[in-house]
């Protein structure tokens, strides 16, 4: 009976107790900061209407118009590239209309080659951090920003594939 007592009392006192340390030579990993997770890299699209977010990474508004109601503040930007938006005629030709949605596409594409300088700085920017183009269109899946995601996303997997 005595045994188990004094087995009883060691685990007890061997137990982690909160804000202790576990014992006295491994005590080190214990006193270094947690690892910090990797920052999100790549390129995210939002529309410029949704609060600006610590994930957002770099803010860059991608429309040749100031979107209606949005002050300077409110929008957050750390860049505004309205040349890579679509054209004025193309952008009034495509209308939001869902049957021209692969030739706007054609279109919008043949248009980015003239910026080529403007994407691959922004290729290189999504290789260090996050970028979000912000857009006003309201639908998600139907404007410019999926086009210019798709071509910053598509460079950029060619040149890291052999």
């Amino acid at each position: 009976m005595a045994v188990r007592r004094k087995r009883r009392a060691a685990t007890a006192r061997d137990e982690e107790v909160p804000g202790s340390y576990s014992s006295a030579p491994c005590f080190l990993h214990e006193l270094e900061p947690p690892p910090r997770p990797a920052p999100a890299r790549g390129v995210a699209i939002k529309r410029i209407y949704a609060p600006p977010e610590h994930g957002d990474g770099w803010r860059v508004l991608v429309d040749r118009l100031w979107p209606r109601g949005i002050s300077k503040q409110r929008a957050a930007l750390d860049e505004w590239l309205a040349d890579l938006a679509p054209s004025a005629a193309l952008r009034q030709w495509f209308h939001h209309d869902p049957t021209r949605w692969r030739e706007f596409g054609a279109r919008y594409r043949a248009e980015l080659r003239a910026h080529a300088a403007t994407l691959q700085a922004l290729r290189q920017r999504a290789r260090r951090q996050r970028v979000t183009l912000l857009y006003a269109a309201r639908d998600p899946q139907v404007n410019h920003a999926v086009v210019l995601r798709a071509v910053l996303q598509r460079s950029a997997r060619r040149r890291t594939t052999p």
